[in-house]
């Protein structure tokens, strides 16, 4: 059983996880817009009792999944659509408050490794996942093993440059792909909720996403990407069809013309499902990637 800890921009959840990926308790609540960090951690912490408090099955481990950059192991996060967070303690409070071994790794790096536990990369050992949300991120699966980088950021597909003259990201750079695709972009640029974003701007964001990915699938000769996170699927069809003619457009190697682009199959359950997939990943070391085959 594993304690299962998603924090993002937006909302934050925590669940019960089995060994078998189900989900048998959950509770969520809006991540509180606010300055002050210790009452976004006593958000957390009030969601994260609503799961505990009325059970009687005790998890072996935490995994949590945290918007990035982080030190390596979350020791400290600063998430940056979480301005309250910076250099914030997250492992050491959080096992302080579970009392169980914690393990925190960037969220869309998680979701990669629940994507290869039980979605729509099972069984494939070179990936790419992604979240197209509040905000962008990345998790890379290359042999059957999660990519970590020296600080455990590597990944981080949202801060590639795709318009070079572009908008101003929140993490200092131009042109990013999070300034200009994330639901926080395009909320900026259209004055609306990225759910009520017209064809063009769907279009567009999909074009750009598929503009990264090929990019990727040049560099480290991958051939899938896995793609969740509500303005990716809530866009849709639209979205991956202008994404992959990006790609077709972009990736011409030999070994990168074949690259896909699909949607994440955990749906909704995605972020819990790789917050457990990380705890999992300590327990046992060799399940990194592919965590299925």
């Amino acid at each position: 059983m594993v304690l299962a800890v998603d924090i993002g921009g937006t909302k934050m959840a925590a669940a019960l996880v089995d060994s078998g990926g189900s989900i048998l308790t959950a509770a969520h609540a809006a991540t509180p817009v606010s300055d002050d960090g210790e009452s976004v951690f006593d958000a957390l912490a009030a969601v994260i009792d609503r799961v505990l408090s009325p059970s009687t099955a005790r998890p072996v481990v935490c995994g949590v999944g945290c918007g990035g950059p982080m030190e390596a192991g979350g020791e400290r996060v600063s998430p940056l659509n979480i301005s309250a967070w910076r250099d914030f303690p997250l492992r050491g409070r959080l096992a302080g408050l579970v009392g169980l071994p914690v393990v925190v790794d960037n969220d869309a790096k998680a979701l990669a490794l629940g994507e290869g536990w039980l979605g729509a990369a099972t069984g494939v050992g070179n990936y790419l996942g992604m979240v197209v949300s509040t905000g962008v991120g990345g998790g890379i699966v290359i042999g059957g093993r999660l990519l970590d980088g020296e600080h455990g950021n590597a990944g981080h597909i949202g801060h590639m440059v795709v318009e070079p003259d572009g908008r101003a990201c929140v993490c200092g750079g131009r042109g990013c792909l999070e300034a200009e695709a994330s639901g926080t972009a395009i909320e900026a640029m259209t004055g609306h909720p990225a759910s009520a974003a017209p064809d063009p701007v769907r279009r567009r964001a999909g074009t750009l996403v598929g503009r990264a990915v090929a990019s990727v699938a040049n560099l480290l000769d991958l051939q899938l990407a896995v793609v969740a996170g509500s303005v990716a699927l809530g866009f849709g069809e639209l979205f991956f069809d202008a994404a992959q003619e990006e790609i077709a457009l972009r990736s011409r190697l030999s070994f990168s013309r074949a690259t896909r682009i699909i949607p994440g199959a955990l749906g909704a359950h995605g972020p819990l499902v790789g917050a457990a997939a990380v705890g999992r990943r300590a327990l046992v070391p060799s399940d990194q990637g592919a965590m299925a085959r």
